[in-house]
Parts: structure tokens; sequence; C-alpha cells
């Protein structure tokens, strides 16, 4: 058996840097019987580098972080039951080759303000994620389409336990 539904799930929580993806990531595995990854623990030194100094990755520095974040959603060795992993997923290509990688697993997106994003990324000592890219980060963002069925949208503002309510 695998996770609450019976079924393997993998999902990924998504978002710009401040909306709380690790946190709500934890919290959705532990309601769903389920392993969760940091996808900040999947990038390559030289991406943490380049954010470390304040550079923002681009698409080509972004594509072997997300091919491994998919290998870590689709591993049903690692994670027989399933996975949550946090992984920012901004633009829509960047769903489409987790979803390739990955076939079906979902998305709950985690939509927030950017000036509440910057005073969460402002607090948070010793990560790698500098206060000046998340402006960066809401220039990339690709918010999902309704034609993304795959993608739960909810206020990161919520309480966590109300997030994993509405997320099911």
């Amino acid at each position: 058996m695998s996770g609450k539904t019976g079924l393997r799930q993998a999902i990924v929580v998504m978002g710009v840097s401040g909306s709380g993806k690790t946190t709500m990531g934890q919290a959705l595995a532990l309601a769903h019987g389920l392993d969760f990854v940091d996808g900040d623990d999947l990038h390559p030194a030289a991406n943490v580098a380049k954010m470390h100094a304040g550079t923002p990755l681009d698409d080509a520095d972004r594509a072997p972080w997300l091919d491994a974040v998919a290998h870590v959603l689709a591993d049903r060795v690692a994670h027989p039951v399933g996975v949550v992993v946090a992984c920012s997923a901004l633009k829509r290509i960047y769903r489409d080759r987790l979803r390739a990688g990955a076939p079906g697993c979902r998305f709950l997106y985690l939509a927030l303000a950017p000036e509440i994003a910057a005073g969460r990324v402002g607090h948070r000592p010793g990560h790698f994620m500098p206060t000046s890219l998340v402006a960066n980060q809401f220039a990339t963002l690709e918010v999902p389409g309704l034609d993304e069925a795959d993608v739960v949208k909810i206020d990161a503002s919520l309480p966590i336990a109300a997030i994993v309510a509405a997320f099911g």
C-alpha cells in the first residue's frame, strides 16, 4: 500500500523562494505518509555558488537540477510509497520536464505576494538564496494555467493545516 490514497504519490511543492516550499513539503509528506526531499539539496554545487553570489540561474543551469528532481519523483525503489519534493518549478517548461521524467506527478503551487516572499527570505539565516534574487524569481515565474490540471494553487499565507487540508 502506498501513501494514504493507496496509490504511490509524487508531489512537487512549487513556488518562489520564501513561499514555504520546505515547511509545506514536510507537512504534506507527514500528512500523507510520504518521504520528503528538499530540491535545494539536489542543486549542483555550481548552482549553489552562483545563487549565493547573487547571480540568477538560467535554463541551462536548471536543466540538470530538474532532471535530478524528476529522478527523485520517479524513484520507486528509494521512495516506494511516494515522495514530496520542494522545487520552485517556476516555468511551464520546468514543470513539463518534471512531468516527462515523473509521469503522474502533481503540483502544489504556493502563491505569495512579492513583499511577503522577500521578507521571509530576509529572515532565513544561512540559506544560499539572497533576498536580492526574489524579484528575479517573480520575473521568471509563469503562474500555472488552467490547462495544468495537475496543479493546485493555494495561498501560501494560509496556516499549514489549512493548506494540507485544501490540497487533499
